[in-house]
């Protein structure tokens, strides 16, 4: 069995709507597959749908944008309850940051690059979370830069002096809330470190504590080293270990199923569930 548990769509950065997502994880030979897009969960029912036409087992989930001390930390949630008033609550604030953020970026990025939030809107006209990869696209449409990597380390990286950072709750309070809503939340590629500073281990420990269920630690952006220490981390917090392959479509070099969870992985999970 091929389970894929992190992909995006164009309710957030992703290049394809839900139901193409779905009939892309089908063509890809997956079985299970989740939708995580950044704080949004209106691709759900789509999703839903077309996993069912195409014969997969759909999972509900989402990925939401968190801090602690000043590190970005991206949390997986599956299965949350999205009618629960806390997780409504968590969400718009989040998703409503993303957009002011977005909005004093193009901004600033105006200044050098011609550029209009217009522009960018029209990069994300089926998205529920207007992000730096729409304002990357505007770029790119622009000829400003060849692609959203480019943009990305040129203007959009958290070193960029045109970087804004946004509102995010603190990760153990999103984990808390994830748990009320009988979600189960998995640290998204905990050792990314190319795209910025990471949480040291200590603080896994504390988000363990606090009712973490898993690490994502098979992903493109972990070295086979960071792949080997946050394994062991896993074994010795009692976290379950997933892998994933973070798509986005076009959006993106990842493809899916590059990197999978195991069938008792994600039995593991789906035992956590609210």
């Amino acid at each position: 069995m091929r389970i894929d548990l992190h992909t995006h769509s164009t309710v957030s950065d992703g290049t394809e709507p839900p139901a193409e997502v779905m009939r892309a994880a089908a063509r890809a030979q997956l079985d299970v597959v989740a939708l995580t897009d950044h704080d949004a969960v209106t691709g759900w029912e789509e999703a839903a749908a077309a996993a069912a036409d195409a014969g997969l087992t759909f999972v509900p989930g989402i990925e939401v944008s968190c801090r602690h001390h000043g590190v970005s930390i991206h949390l997986l949630g599956y299965w949350p309850d999205a009618t629960s008033p806390a997780f409504e609550h968590m969400i718009a604030e989040t998703r409503a940051a993303r957009v002011d953020r977005a909005r004093q970026m193009v901004h600033r990025i105006s200044a050098d690059y011609p550029l209009t939030w217009d522009e960018v809107l029209t990069h994300a006209t089926a998205s529920d979370t207007v992000g730096r990869p729409h304002i990357a696209d505007a770029m790119v449409a622009r000829g400003h830069f060849a692609t959203r990597d480019d943009a990305f380390a040129e203007v959009l990286g958290g070193n960029s002096r045109y970087y804004v950072p946004h509102y995010a709750p603190d990760v153990l309070d999103a984990i808390a809330t994830l748990r009320t809503c009988g979600g189960v939340p998995v640290f998204a590629h905990p050792g990314a470190d190319a795209r910025g500073r990471v949480v040291p281990d200590a603080v896994i420990v504390d988000m363990a504590d606090a009712g973490l269920a898993g690490l994502e630690v098979d992903h493109r952006d972990h070295s086979p080293q960071q792949r080997e220490r946050l394994a062991a981390l896993a074994t010795q917090l009692g976290l379950v270990r997933t892998g994933s392959s973070d798509y986005h479509g076009a959006g993106k070099v990842n493809r899916l199923g590059e990197n999978l969870t195991s069938v008792e992985a994600f039995a593991a999970l789906e035992a956590q569930r609210g």
